[in-house]
């Protein structure tokens, strides 16, 4: 099991990893969550795989979290005639009208489409190889230039970067499929398309009404979820960057730097954040990573990401397992090597936060295992809250987390350095404590005469504020 990997990976399942042999290699090879992609699957095969995935975590002792991904509101165009080529500098016409689509006129299925978009707007097909600007706009139609002309067919997406499109992030389908995930106990669910915090509040407010404990991944794709970043981090149980449409959305040569500024945000915010999309795009056909993703990647990990997502590479590539292997040695990698990056990631508690006690606990258990070298931090906890706040703090320990909730446990596998375990077994404080190490030194995750951290409430038992930290060694 990989319990020396921080950073964690987020496999995409699909055809080429769905049998129970390929998954259970995968998991066993470094994947932390299974993340169900319903652009791209149904309910009955989503079944078959959620079994799947909880049948290994009882036959291995694994905590793999499973994320399901709402599809959002995807506008795209309707059929189109073969052969169709838009030349550049030429004309075309789009409409929600419905017709075959020719190299004069593109059917697009957005009935809001004259409302919402303006001259001068860009509008980009197909991943943005072809690019067209609103000329003009009419009643149930508009006209827009050409700029980059190519070859169109049937069902590409559309986008609209500088229009304020009036869509409701939730579709229809998303309900239904949430209704699935929610009957079924998922760990994570994410939200395409987000905008602003109130798409995070709508969908939060639907799983309390279900009395659902799921947790929301905030997934960045749009120019106003770049702007509005801080409320959606603040709403958000999580966020994602999903570099795919981002890149669409805005210009390629910022999403670097949107990268690197929403993974600072998150960590300020003591929030997981989740860096995806063509991590090792090549190793969907090769059985080698390049050189340039196995940058990228590795620059994820110096960012501070909690987790990295494979999407093709897993779910339709030709080597699903390899890509995982690949993944996990550029993250021991980069986590094993001398350059210390965590000074820069350390925060301060702030004291008119009413949890200002367990976050100066959470602080100084981070800062102490730097300083006496400890090879984890072991915490109690009844919601997850003191992990999440030590992970923020990339501390150089692992962090081994002990509850009795069993609805957190396989959600915190999302979580950078975090690995929880169930334990329902209070005693004294020194007695826990003891049977804590016990554990891991039976597990062989940690050996005689290491130092540990452990922090927790006192009394033992009590659901309130951590308030409770000592230093010891393994015996």
């Amino acid at each position: 099991m990989h319990f020396n990997k921080k950073t964690k990976i987020i496999a995409t399942i699909g055809p080429s990893c769905s049998s129970y042999d390929v998954l259970k290699k995968m998991i066993m090879a470094g994947v932390n969550v299974c993340r169900l992609n319903f652009s791209h699957t149904n309910h009955e095969d989503a079944f078959k795989m959620i079994s799947i995935i909880k049948k290994i975590n009882n036959e291995i002792g694994t905590k793999t979290a499973i994320l399901g991904d709402l599809q959002g509101p995807k506008i795209r165009l309707g059929v189109v005639a073969k052969n169709v080529f838009l030349k550049s500098n030429k004309l075309v016409t789009l409409t929600n009208q419905n017709c075959e689509s020719s190299d004069k006129k593109l059917f697009v299925d957005y009935p809001m489409l004259v409302n919402d978009v303006k001259v001068k707007d860009l509008v980009l097909i197909n991943d943005g190889k072809i690019k067209l600007r609103v000329k003009s706009i009419a009643k149930k139609s508009i006209v827009c230039d050409i700029l980059n002309g190519g070859r169109v067919s049937s069902h590409k997406g559309v986008n609209f970067p500088n229009s304020p499109l009036s869509f409701k992030s939730i579709t229809k389908k998303d309900k239904q499929d949430l209704l699935f995930l929610i009957k079924h106990n998922i760990d994570w669910v994410a939200l395409s398309f987000v905008r602003s915090s109130r798409d995070i509040v709508g969908l939060r407010d639907i799983l309390i009404k279900k009395n659902s404990k799921i947790k929301i991944i905030a997934k960045i794709e749009k120019p106003e979820a770049v702007k509005n970043i801080k409320s959606i981090t603040r709403s958000a149980d999580g966020i994602m960057i999903a570099r795919g449409d981002l890149g669409i959305e805005i210009p390629m040569q910022k999403v670097p730097i949107v990268q690197k500024k929403i993974i600072n945000l998150c960590l300020n915010y003591s929030k997981p954040v989740v860096v995806a999309t063509q991590l090792m795009e090549g190793m969907i056909n090769n059985s080698i990573t390049t050189r340039a993703e196995t940058n990228d990647v590795a620059n994820a990990v110096f960012d501070g990401a909690d987790a990295l997502m494979l999407s093709g590479e897993t779910a339709i590539g030709k080597h699903p397992i390899k890509v995982v292997r690949a993944m996990t040695k550029v993250i021991l990698s980069v986590e094993a090597s001398s350059l210390n990056f965590r000074n820069k990631l350390i925060l301060n508690p702030k004291k008119a936060n009413d949890r200002y006690i367990s976050d100066s606990i959470c602080y100084y258990a981070s800062e102490l295992a730097h300083q006496v070298q400890s090879k984890a931090i072991i915490t109690l906890t009844h919601s997850g809250y003191n992990a999440q706040k030590i992970a923020s703090n990339r501390p150089n320990a692992f962090i081994y987390v002990f509850t009795h909730n069993k609805s957190i446990l396989n959600s915190l596998s999302l979580l950078w350095g975090i690995y929880g375990f169930y334990y329902d077994k209070f005693n004294s404080t020194d007695d826990t404590i003891r049977d804590l190490h016990n554990f891991l030194k039976d597990q062989k995750i940690l050996k005689l005469g290491q130092t540990v951290i452990n922090i927790g409430s006192m009394p033992i038992n009590d659901k309130g504020m951590t308030n409770m930290l000592k230093v010891g060694k393994i015996k």
